[in-house]
Formats: C-alpha cells, structure tokens, sequence
C-alpha cells in the first residue's frame, strides 16, 4: 500500500494522517483515497470528520492562516476573486468570513486544496 510523504505545514499533516489513514483501505493505496476525495471533495460526506458545522468551524479556525494562504495563492495563479472561485456558494454579506457557510467552505477548500498538493508532491495524477 502506498502512502504519502511530504507534508510541511500543520494543515498538510493533518490531511497526510487522514489520507494514510483511509489508505489501508485501498488496493491502490493513497492513490484511490484522493481519487475518490476528487470526485465528490468534503461535501461528499468522505472526510467524517468535516460534515458537521461545529466540526469544520473548528478546523476552520484551527487551520486559518494556512487556508488564508492558500487561496490568496489561488487568487494570485486565476486572478479570480473569491465570489468567481467558488460561485453561488459564497455568502458575499460575509466577505470576511466571519459567518458560518463562508468558513464551511472553506474548511473543505483548505483541506481539498492541501490534499491536492500532496498529490502533486508524491506524483499521484488525480
């Protein structure tokens, strides 16, 4: 079974534990973790531990700067902004978000995101 490496960041570890984690149930390993993660993300219900507001509020706030950085990256390599990013699904009467939906999801965005590196990391085409 093969596993990923590479983590450098809190949230990165985190996302590496839960994917070697889910991994020992694969055949193919990390690879088939991050490919079913791909296909529906966080709100897909896959990750348990983010289905519930009081949980990813919590990781939200746990993993703040990192998901900032994140998508101030994202921002900077699509020069889109936030509300073109993530459509419909963006509160823009909570720019900061300071509200729950606008945290949710980003929640699942910083883990997705963190996700998404480490498979570039380890060369896992997804």
């Amino acid at each position: 079974m093969k596993k990923i490496t590479g983590a450098k960041t809190g949230l990165e570890r985190h996302v590496q534990g839960w994917i070697n984690e889910q991994a020992v149930e694969y055949d193919n390993g990390a690879e088939g973790v991050l490919k079913d993660l791909f296909k529906g993300g966080c709100a897909s219900g896959m990750v348990g531990h983010l289905i519930y507001y009081e949980d990813t509020i919590k990781f939200f706030k746990a993993h703040r700067r990192e998901i900032s950085g994140l998508l101030s990256e994202l921002i900077s390599e699509t020069g889109e902004s936030v509300e073109t990013l993530f459509c419909d699904k963006w509160d823009k009467s909570d720019p900061l978000a300071l509200e729950v939906n606008n945290q949710n999801l980003l929640a699942w965005f910083g883990f997705e995101e963190a996700a998404r590196k480490l498979a570039n990391l380890n060369e896992i085409e997804i």
